[in-house]
């Protein structure tokens, strides 16, 4: 793995990884979604990022309507309400709405929203910090909801793979990413995470042994530089909720909270202190620590998007010398033996103005001063 690799032939790892009768763990009818990555304007030889086209580039109108041959393939204004007033929204998704240029500051130009993505997308100037962080060639946002980080990664990555189990969200991930103007830059899969997770790393296990899955592929490992992690927080209340009362959670693999994803607040409390911490057991679709570890085993460059309140001392467990990895106001709060040298983990605050919103755990070559790790 490295920095600004060539990038060509991940169409084809994307299609073989998810070949036809692999099952997706969802609530969704199972379907499959097309190629969508146009690649018109993709440049795989590029030494930089391509900016963003504009939008008449990109075929979007002022009223963010898509224009010509493309409307058919991005117009997703038939899967949810894209509201121009207080007035439409629903009443508990108000508080959203006031927000929604922070969200998407080309928000009036079309961008759309899911109810769960009005609570759960990552506001743009933090994702964007974000993708300055995870600057490389290939990076899989595994959760990429309604598109907010899959943008923001375009514009700092080679390559997005932009993940989701709702083809709902995925749809509207992809038409806004056509209104920034960087859609040819992600592919859009739709898949279980796990289910990927599980394939991919079984798939090129068994193609290092000398057993590959299909004979008739080409035995090289796609590599995917960094894996980016928003998984389900447990929805809105996750704050407010006795997260800390672990009475009915098993030790090892803890049930779900009710809710289905993250909870960005738009409250006006910024203390941690005077709320339960949130712990990796009510992570979704799986405990927290066991996603980690299975994220590791793909990449060790893992950025983690977590709530304000989560638990500093589970963060600081999850690198162990024993941990299998894949081979190959920032508080550093964790050490373990890498080699010859001694890895941290990077934990960034995320504030909007006075408010503290989330966390950012960085590990391997993300954290600052590690970057040799790569």
């Amino acid at each position: 793995m490295g920095k600004r690799k060539n990038y060509s032939g991940l169409s084809h790892f994307a299609k073989q990884a998810f070949s036809e009768g692999m099952p997706i763990s969802s609530s969704e009818p199972h379907c499959r979604l097309p190629a969508w990555t146009t690649g018109a304007g993709a440049d795989p030889k590029k030494g930089t990022p391509r900016e963003p086209e504009s939008l008449a580039g990109a075929g979007i109108g002022r009223g963010g309507a898509v224009l010509g041959a493309q409307k058919q393939l991005f117009d997703a204004l038939a899967l949810v309400p894209h509201y121009k007033s207080a007035s439409e929204v629903p009443t508990h998704l108000q508080k959203y709405f006031f927000q929604r240029h922070r969200y998407f500051s080309l928000y009036d130009q079309g961008c759309l929203l899911d109810e769960e993505g009005w609570y759960s997308v990552t506001p743009e100037r933090i994702a964007s910090q974000i993708a300055e962080r995870c600057r490389c060639d290939v990076i899989l946002d595994a959760f990429c909801g309604v598109g907010g980080n899959a943008i923001a990664f375009a514009k700092t990555c080679h390559r997005v793979i932009a993940m989701d189990n709702s083809p709902t969200r995925l749809a509207l991930a992809r038409h806004n990413a056509t209104i920034y103007g960087v859609a040819d830059r992600i592919e859009f899969v739709l898949a279980d995470y796990i289910t990927f997770a599980h394939s991919y790393l079984a798939r090129w296990e068994a193609t290092a042994a000398g057993h590959p899955i299909d004979p008739g592929a080409v035995p090289k490992r796609r590599s995917i530089d960094v894996v980016f992690l928003s998984p389900p927080w447990g929805g809105p209340e996750y704050i407010s909720r006795q997260l800390h009362d672990t009475n009915d959670i098993s030790d090892t693999h803890a049930g779900a909270i009710d809710g289905t994803t993250n909870g960005i607040t738009n409250g006006n409390d910024n203390s941690t202190e005077s709320h339960p911490e949130f712990s990796l057991a009510y992570m979704q679709p799986i405990h927290g620590a066991d996603l980690f570890q299975l994220t590791r085993r793909i990449s060790n460059n893992v950025a983690y998007f977590l709530p304000r309140n989560t638990n500093l001392e589970e963060i600081s467990t999850l690198i162990t010398p024993s941990m299998p990895t894949c081979s190959s106001s920032n508080m550093p709060v964790s050490v373990a033996p890498v080699g010859d040298s001694t890895e941290m983990v990077e934990v960034e605050e995320q504030w909007m103005g006075t408010k503290l919103k989330a966390l950012t755990c960085y590990f391997g070559g993300l954290a600052t001063g590690q970057e040799h790790l790569f």
